[in-house]
């Protein structure tokens, strides 16, 4: 954030306002974590701070304090409605166009409130009046923290809002592997940590709560990996109907994409998920160097995110989706082995 921000800001938060916070639709760890540390920040500050999701997020994440105040925009609907149209600050978190919120897109859009971004995915809309945007960032947990410091009040950070930004640090980082976790995101941990961040209960309540089903899954979707060692490929394909086998709830494929890039020469990998409700196939891409997912999910399926880490989806069947998928691989070089 620049100067002129920071005071524009510090002067929004001057003043009594009725805030609604938003992550992006299917919140994953980053949202939920960011959402809830910036709402424990502002209500401790004395404003009027609401979460709002736009549905449902993974069992996993339900521990984290202050979960039992963010509102379902689907499941509690009039209540989100009202604090929507009463809100005089939005602030927007983990992603940066209001077509990644589902049915809440239009109100937003509506809204007379004054917008404030945070979100590390490229090619952000100019919908906020504040925009910190930086894909160089490990997560929006960590440009959380980085927002509560420009405003001069990291010795306000509590337990609660410790353990909220290690969560989403975590997760987006895969437990601090990705290439995107830099010293100053340790730097930032040690302090959640000396704050009270308890990381060996975190990893617990996110990693070590899996259900039968859940490992049964997963045991499906490795016995369903398709290899393509010519274009250093691994990808891994779920029905429906082995969902549907498996008790799947929302989260429980969660992490799965990453398993193809454990495998010795493989540098790109995929999950493809049928939906028969939404009518899609859902995509999660993984990569690791130079290949940009990023580029592949735009030009191809209707999606984006990182350079190493985004999401697409197929109104295609799940074979003719994965057919497309192959073939779109033999037009790029870098996956060519050598």
């Amino acid at each position: 954030m620049n100067f002129e921000d920071i005071q524009t800001v510090k002067k929004l938060l001057s003043v009594p306002q009725k805030i609604v916070i938003v992550p992006h639709k299917n919140p994953d760890g980053d949202a939920i974590g960011s959402t809830l540390a910036l709402w424990h920040f502002l209500n401790d500050m004395g404003q009027e701070a609401t979460v709002i999701s736009p549905n449902d997020y993974p069992k996993f994440l339900k521990w984290m304090p202050g979960n039992d105040r963010i509102l379902n925009f689907e499941k509690e609907n009039t209540q989100a409605r009202d604090k929507i149209e009463n809100a005089t600050l939005i602030i927007t978190l983990d992603f940066n166009h209001l077509g990644r919120i589902g049915q809440m897109q239009s109100f937003l859009e509506h809204s007379n409130a004054t917008f404030i971004m945070i979100d590390h995915h490229q090619a952000p809309d100019d919908y906020a009046k504040v925009t910190y945007s930086d894909v160089h960032m490990s997560s929006t947990c960590e440009m959380v923290y980085n927002f509560i410091e420009f405003l001069g009040n990291t010795d306000k950070i509590t337990a609660e809002i410790a353990n909220c930004i290690y969560t989403g640090i975590m997760t987006d980082t895969g437990s601090f592997k990705f290439a995107s976790t830099t010293s100053r995101t340790h730097r930032v941990v040690a302090d959640l940590i000396d704050k009270g961040a308890n990381n060996t209960a975190v990893h617990h309540n996110v990693y070590d709560t899996n259900s039968p089903g859940r490992l049964h899954l997963l045991g499906c979707a490795l016995k369903n990996m398709v290899i393509i060692n010519d274009h250093k490929t691994a990808y891994i394909t779920l029905s429906q109907e082995e969902l549907d086998n498996h008790q799947f709830q929302k989260g429980d494929t969660e992490g799965f994409v990453n398993y193809g890039l454990t495998l010795e020469g493989i540098i790109f990998a995929a999950i493809f998920i049928e939906n028969k409700e939404e009518g899609i196939i859902k995509i999660s891409l993984r990569s690791v160097g130079d290949f940009s997912v990023n580029d592949f999910a735009r030009k191809h399926f209707d999606g984006g995110g990182h350079d190493n880490a985004s999401g697409g989806k197929s109104e295609l069947s799940l074979a003719e989706t994965t057919q497309k998928f192959e073939s779109l691989l033999k037009t790029y070089k870098e996956l060519r082995a050598s």
